[in-house]
This record gives structure tokens, C-alpha cells and sequence, in this order.
């Protein structure tokens, strides 16, 4: 059986927490985007895990490896959606046309985070709640002309769903925005899927969004049996769409696995590896401060041949892999669905 691994950077991990206040607890979870030969990444930056408050922070690079802060301050915090008693996560980036979109997770409340070193940690629900959703979890748009100034365009998910690791595709897919999505409570007989899977829904505007369709489904017994998602940005291919994913197992272990979507139907998987291209190994992926245990693939970039993947860490510091693309094209299509 064909196995491949993505190439870990030599200089892990390439963004840490420092002492700017609102970055100095954990960095994880980027967003990037890679324009005229420069590398844009937007982290999620927390500066407090009681309460677990995060914002976004803009950095660039020219190599895909080594970044520098664009400026001091957060480009996008809780304030920009209007809820200050909760936060915002996991930013994921676009580009149509001459503007950047940005798609967030936003708690409505703040809770409390508390590790223990064993697996997902500890949240505790804050007693005050603020009034509105009930649902915690929900997925938000945003735009911006520079990737500094923002213009939040509210929610587009649900309010009684948790629908995250919302991924906007690159271009339209026939004449249509498209978007890979993980509604987590879309399970059961009724759905086609008996845990947390990958879905697809269609759009005219970015903000109204279609029922959405099940692309793939978690495998039994596997490195990814307890729910997979979205990870970065599918990338266009003469092949199809290239798409990485998440996957957790009973044991909360999170690792990366490969699909490639139909270029005119990407609710279509044309081919899918059983294996892992990605996991956990390196000291910084093993142990941190919040997730033991964890890779988490949340941006990826084609650039000049190669593809640039960006990760959080044990959700405490940012990665990066790489593998030629002609390499994990070639990998992936041995296995067609």
C-alpha cells in the first residue's frame, strides 16, 4: 500500500505565544492566503484560558516559513461582531475579486478553560450568558480590502446547529460560492452519517446558504472514527479539488487524511486515501499547554508546485508541512472512489 507524509519545517514551531498581551498564552489554528509571491497568515491568539478569550493577529512572510507581525495589534477581536462577553476562533481565508473573506467561529459566551493534559480539556460554562442564540457555535463572515480593517457581515449558520470548520473554495464552483461545512448535530439515520462528517452547501451572496449536502462520512475503526472536517482551503487542480481533513479518534488523537473532490460536483469524492498524511509526532504536536495529542490543519497553499500547510499544534503553538503537489496528487488518486 502507497503511503505518503507531509514534510514537517525544520524550524517548528514557526509562531509562538510572546509577550504582547493579547498573544501570550497560545497561538493555533491559522487561517493563510498567499498573494503576488507573499504569504499572509491570520492566527488565533488567545490571551486568556480563564476566561478563554482569542483574537486575530496578521502576519506575512515571503518564504511560506518565516512570518513577521504586520502590526501590534489584533486585526479582529470579539469587539468587531459586537459580543463582548464572548470570542472569536479559527479563522479561514478567501479571495474573490478584489476582496478577502474571512470566515470565524464565534462563542457567544466565554468559558472557562481548564487542561489536564489527557485529552480535550475541561470547559466550564460561565454562569452569565448573554441573551440571544442559545447555540454556542456558530460560523460568521467577514471582508476586508487589506486583510487589516474588517467589516464584519454577521452570522450564516444556524442557530440551532454547531456548524464550524466552515471552508469557503477558492473561486465559484459553476457560477456559485461553495462551502465546506461540519454541522455536528446533522447525525443520524435520517442525515446518512452516525457521527460528525463533512458537508457542502452552495450560495449567491456568502451570507444565505443552501441545506447542505454530506460529502464524506467518518470511517468506522480508524484514525478517524469519533467525527472528521474541513481543514484549509480545497486547492484547484487539473484533478480535482485537493482537499485535506481532520480526523479525531476515540481517543481525542487528531491527524490529517487527503480527498479530491469533483471539479464541477465537489459534493462528489472521486478518490480518498485510508491513511494518515499527518499525525501527531514531533514533540510540539505531542504535548503543549491545552490539547495533548493534536495536528490541525487549518490553512493550506499552493505555491510554485508545492503545497504549504499550516496547523495548530496541541492548541498552543502554529506549524507548517509541505509536500510537492505533483506528489500528493499522484498519492491520493491510487486510491479512487
Amino acid at each position: 500500500m502507497k503511503s505518503l507524509k507531509l514534510k514537517r519545517f525544520a524550524g517548528n514551531p514557526i509562531l509562538m505565544p510572546d509577550e504582547r498581551p493579547w498573544r501570550n498564552v497560545v497561538t493555533f489554528n491559522p487561517g493563510a492566503i498567499v498573494e503576488d509571491g507573499v504569504f499572509y497568515m491570520l492566527e488565533r491568539a488567545c490571551s486568556s484560558l480563564v476566561p478563554f478569550v482569542c483574537q486575530f493577529g496578521l502576519w506575512k512572510s515571503t518564504d511560506g516559513f518565516n512570518f513577521e507581525l504586520v502590526q501590534e495589534e489584533p486585526v479582529f477581536t470579539r469587539e468587531h461582531i459586537g459580543c463582548p462577553e464572548g470570542t472569536v476562533e479559527d479563522p479561514r481565508l478567501a479571495k474573490y475579486g478584489d476582496t478577502y473573506y474571512m470566515t470565524y467561529v464565534q462563542r457567544n459566551y466565554t468559558p472557562e478553560c481548564y487542561p489536564h493534559g489527557k485529552g480535550v480539556p475541561k470547559y466550564v460554562r460561565i454562569t452569565h450568558v448573554p441573551p440571544g442564540d442559545p447555540n454556542n457555535y456558530r460560523s460568521g463572515i467577514a471582508k476586508s480590502k487589506d486583510l487589516i480593517h474588517w467589516e464584519d457581515m454577521g452570522l450564516m449558520t444556524p442557530p440551532d446547529n454547531d456548524d464550524r470548520d466552515c471552508v469557503l473554495f477558492p473561486e465559484m464552483v459553476n457560477g456559485r460560492y461553495a462551502m465546506l461545512r461540519r454541522p455536528m448535530y446533522c447525525v443520524g439515520p435520517e442525515y446518512g452519517c452516525d457521527r460528525p462528517s463533512i458537508w457542502l452547501s452552495y450560495s449567491d451572496d456568502l451570507m444565505n446558504w443552501e441545506q447542505p449536502v454530506l460529502v464524506a462520512t467518518a470511517q468506522n475503526d480508524t484514525w478517524e472514527e469519533r467525527k472528521i472536517g474541513a481543514s484549509g482551503q480545497p486547492v484547484r487542480t487539473d484533478r480535482g479539488w485537493l482537499t485535506l481533513y481532520h480526523g479525531v479518534d476515540k481517543d481525542a488523537v487528531y491527524r490529517t487524511g487527503v480527498m479530491l473532490l469533483d471539479l464541477d460536483d465537489p459534493t462528489k469524492v472521486i478518490a480518498r486515501a485510508p491513511d494518515v498524511i499527518f499525525e501527531p509526532e514531533a514533540f510540539y504536536e505531542i504535548t503543549g499547554l491545552v490539547i495533548p495529542r493534536v495536528v490541525f490543519p487549518s490553512a493550506t497553499v499552493e505555491h510554485n508546485g508545492t503545497l504549504f500547510v499550516y496547523y495548530g499544534c496541541c492548541d498552543t503553538w502554529i506549524g507548517a508541512a509541505s509536500v510537492a503537489m505533483d506528489e500528493i496528487l499522484d498519492y491520493v488518486c491510487t486510491y479512487p472512489v
